[in-house]
């Protein structure tokens, strides 16, 4: 019995060995033209059976994804060819030698790092925004292949070539409204070891350059990396747009036509003589992870929310005559945004009126989408004595679930390997929150390939970025200057579970005493991500609305707390 599992465990051996030795081999080059400035990046290999679009664009968190392999590359030398490695991790199937033999089409991309001594004394290899938003699919400078269609097969060989190079983005132009801001923050400066910058784009009020002497409250609305100053049109929609366009997201024909006209209908309020005035900015913040900070100062990140707050406001009230004071300062956002309007009202709560915090990132740490930071050993598995579950990731309204937690970062750990350096959601958490680890890049809050859950750095959040924790471990001195500044909105049926967070945080803002928080809390009936507060319209109208619909509760806090030349008619004050 014994000779007979012996010869079955040799055969098995034998044949893996022979499997893996019938494995094609995949040479990748480089174009001479584009590989002299090259020396260290991610190479990432796709294979897709969509022939509708380029294999990059098909990686997704859904069923129908394409499949990614990656591999760091490091001193890469212009001329020489690199040998895909067969044993690096892929998503969604982690190996190669588990790809079926068949048809694909085939791509190769290269991911370009840069080397940044930061002031910290740490050296790390990171992808650098390069004005896209830290888009790793569109970054310029990034390079890859033509898609090509191949057989897959056991003992062929296969090359490509790396020909593409993404160009330049195209800055946008100003306009009567709208005006684009670049400065040079000295705090990102120091911290990084290079000069970095910030941006912004201004949508200045009706009678802006008619009025010298007006100055103005301003309303940050916070976000993603915005391309250009969203939402504002100063033309009807284009009568020749076809409707036929479909918005997967909300199951609907024409949406495009719609955010036109719901664009010049706000420009319409916009010019009217009765519409208040102020100023709206919408920052650009991207960096080496991701592209936006989390507007908040962080170990791996920068010290991004003084470089905000202490920099960049001030200089664009300057420059375009805001008011600048706490006072007359409103945050307001969705998603990422809801997370950062929250989190900047926390940590500068002098320096801000008020937040208007839509479907915000997970804001109680407990929920951390479908995770407990605190009690749970495994983000990706709920473990028993006999059985364990994965985690899911995402829902629809009705609770159907199309992912799980496991592949959101198992995608996210292909593209970008092991130090947080995918430019994804899981990721950039990680790189905010996180203590800087011995290699100087963030400290994984768990492990990336099994999930299994680092208590101490999960410690490390809680003290640090746990909004609801911090609000009610500082209550005592924090209350009274958040008093009347918190309101948070979510779809009790969030894709990503973000409601979990903002009940428990709820709970605790219900339970506040000297003095009662005295903001507001409220749920959309099954509605998914990114509700903001609207019970009467639909996700799709209510979300190109930020820049109006809070302006009663607004006007409010300007009441409470204006000074008595705040003009309340138009919200504005003289100066001479």
């Amino acid at each position: 019995m014994k000779k007979l599992i012996y010869l079955i465990l040799l055969s098995a051996l034998f044949s893996s060995c022979n499997s893996n030795d019938d494995l094609p081999e995949i040479k990748i080059e480089i174009a001479s033209d584009l590989s002299q400035d090259i020396s260290d990046g991610r190479l990432l290999l796709f294979f897709s059976k969509d022939d509708s679009r380029e294999p990059r664009f098909s990686v997704s968190d859904n069923v129908n994804t394409a499949q990614v392999f990656g591999m760091d590359v490091e001193n890469f030398e212009p001329g020489s060819v690199i040998e895909f490695k067969m044993d690096s991790f892929g998503y969604p199937l982690e190996q190669l030698s588990n790809l079926e033999e068949g048809d694909y089409l085939v791509q190769a991309f290269f991911i370009k790092y840069e080397t940044f001594d930061r002031g910290d004394g740490h050296q790390v290899k990171l992808a650098m925004d390069q004005g896209e938003g830290r888009k790793w699919t569109s970054t310029p400078g990034n390079t890859y292949s033509l898609p090509i269609s191949i057989e897959w097969k056991k003992g062929n060989d296969y090359q490509l070539i790396i020909d593409q190079k993404i160009p330049p983005v195209e800055e946008p132009e100003d306009t009567k409204f709208i005006k684009h801001i670049k400065m040079k923050s000295e705090l990102l400066s120091e911290f990084w070891g290079r000069d970095m910058f910030l941006g912004a784009h201004v949508l200045l009020p009706e009678g802006f350059d008619e009025n010298p002497n007006q100055y103005y409250p301003l309303m940050v609305f916070h976000g993603h990396f915005p391309s250009d100053f969203g939402g504002f049109r100063t033309s009807p929609p284009d009568p020749n747009l076809s409707e036929d366009d479909f918005s997967a997201r909300f199951g609907i024909y024409g949406y495009e036509k719609i955010q036109q006209q719901e664009a010049y209908d706000f420009y319409q309020k916009w010019i009217s003589p009765d519409f208040k005035r102020f100023i709206i900015i919408q920052i650009q913040h991207a960096n080496p992870f991701y592209d936006d900070s989390y507007a908040v100062n962080s170990a791996n990140l920068g010290p991004y929310g003084d470089a905000i707050t202490y920099e960049l406001i001030p200089y664009i009230e300057k420059e375009f005559r805001g008011i600048g004071e706490g006072w007359a300062r409103i945050l307001y956002g969705g998603s990422t945004g809801g997370w950062e309007a929250l989190a900047a009202q926390v940590f500068y709560p002098d320096e801000y009126n008020g937040c208007f915090a839509a479907c915000p990132d997970p804001i109680d740490f407990r929920a951390f989408t479908t995770i407990n930071l605190y009690e749970d050993q495994n983000a990706y598995y709920q473990d028993g004595d006999f059985k364990k579950i994965l985690r899911p990731g995402h829902r629809d309204y009705l609770g159907h679930v199309s992912s799980m937690v496991k592949d959101m970062n198992h995608r996210e750990l292909a593209i970008g390997g092991v130090q947080t350096r995918s430019g994804e959601q899981f990721d950039i958490w990680q790189a905010v929150y996180s203590p800087v680890g011995q290699d100087g890049y963030p400290k994984p809050i768990w492990n990336k390939k099994t999930g299994e859950i680092d208590s101490e750095v999960a410690e490390y959040w809680k003290e640090n970025y746990d909004l609801r924790y911090i609000m009610e471990r500082d209550w005592e001195t924090l209350g009274p200057k958040l008093e009347g500044k918190v309101n948070i909105y979510c779809g009790d049926m969030d894709n990503y579970y973000l409601n979990n967070a903002v009940y428990l945080t709820e709970e605790f803002l219900e339970q506040t005493q000297n003095p009662y928080y005295n903001g507001e809390v409220a749920y959309g009936d099954r509605a998914e991500h990114c509700w903001n507060g609207d019970p009467t319209l639909p996700n799709y109208i209510s979300r190109l609305r930020y820049n109006t619909m809070y302006l009663d509760k607004i006007e409010d806090r300007f009441k409470a707390s204006a000074p008595s030349n705040f003009n309340q008619q138009n919200w504005t004050i003289t100066k001479n």
